[in-house]
């Protein structure tokens, strides 16, 4: 199988299942999101070392590599079967609000809006929120147009919050103080 095909050298692309849409389609900017978190999520795992949060984001990018074949799966339509792809295993949003619960039990309480920053994982974690956030809302705004399966919104929303307090828990991990926003450190304007 050849990397390079010449298909879309036209500013189009294949969906799974049939149909070419243009490649700023808002279905592929969606999946083309959930493939850049999954990236990022990749560079995060790179500053972490072994051990459980590790192994859950591992995980997570499997389940992102689903959720990416689903949104490149448009609905069926006349003349266009809906090919099989791996269920999303929405078991994991109960999973991932024990993993929150169980940080949460070993953080300090949350009493101020923070930065991203700290550790150089914490900050990977951060923008993995961040483009996981952006997932989120490019997935809302292909539901305008198209049908989309509202376990997506429900797996990326709880994936935001794991991230943040996985966030967290690496800067107290790391005996670091998570990064606090201060008004007064905000410059006042002339």
């Amino acid at each position: 199988m050849k990397i390079y095909t010449r298909t879309g050298d036209d500013g189009e692309t294949a969906l799974f299942g049939g149909g070419r849409v243009k490649k700023a389609h808002p279905r592929v900017t969606a999946y083309g999101t959930v493939d850049e978190l999954n990236s990022v999520l990749g560079v995060a795992l790179t500053t972490m070392g072994p051990g459980p949060v590790q192994e859950r984001l591992a995980v997570v990018q499997h389940d992102l590599f689903v959720l990416g074949a689903v949104l490149a799966t448009p609905p069926p339509a006349p003349g266009r079967k809906r090919p099989g792809t791996p269920d999303l295993p929405m078991h994991r949003v109960t999973e991932m609000e024990a993993w929150i619960d169980e940080a949460d039990r070993v953080l300090p309480p949350l009493t101020t809006f923070i930065l991203p920053g700290g550790t150089g994982g914490a900050a990977a974690l951060h923008l993995a929120r961040t483009v996981c956030r952006r997932a989120e809302r490019e997935v809302v705004a292909l539901g305008h147009d198209e049908p989309v399966e509202g376990e997506i919104m429900v797996y990326l929303n709880r994936l935001s919050d794991l991230l943040f307090t996985l966030a967290r828990l690496e800067n107290h991990q790391a005996g670091m103080a998570d990064v606090a926003w201060r008004k007064e450190d905000v410059p006042e304007q002339e």
